[in-house]
């Protein structure tokens, strides 16, 4: 994985890896905290990320090293705007839209961490990096 990146931007399955520790995803983050990267959660991926096996003191912790942007209403049509330029529907894609938007406005370049590589990539295009968790 490059470290030249400005900005990541975690997804619902990167989030959750980083919370339960995976050491993929945390061998990932320790290059990127290396590079000054700026790591990047929406609002609502906590929302998604979140159940009843999660452990909370530590999602606060891994949200207190990241910054968390909030979904407006500016943002939420960006997000629509994006869903029908890609062909895709807001009741299966709504989550992966605000993500998307929200990388794409992040200082570039710019990267998603994601389980979803094809949909984000859908909904990013060529502008963001799509990285697998």
């Amino acid at each position: 994985m490059s470290a030249a990146f400005a900005s990541v931007v975690l997804d619902c399955e990167a989030l959750s890896a980083w919370v339960g520790q995976n050491r993929r995803m945390l061998a990932k983050l320790a290059v990127l905290r290396e590079s000054d990267a700026d790591l990047v959660v929406c609002a609502n991926t906590i929302i998604e990320a979140t159940h009843d096996r999660t452990n909370q003191a530590r999602l606060n912790w891994v949200l207190s090293q990241t910054r968390v942007e909030p979904v407006t209403e500016q943002s939420a049509r960006a997000a629509s705007a994006l869903l029908r330029e890609a062909g895709l529907h807001g009741h299966k894609y709504a989550l992966d839209a605000t993500v998307a938007e929200l990388a794409l406005r992040q200082q570039r370049p710019t990267a998603v961490l994601t389980s979803d590589v094809d949909d984000l990539g859908r909904l990013c295009g060529s502008r963001v990096s799509v990285l697998s968790v």
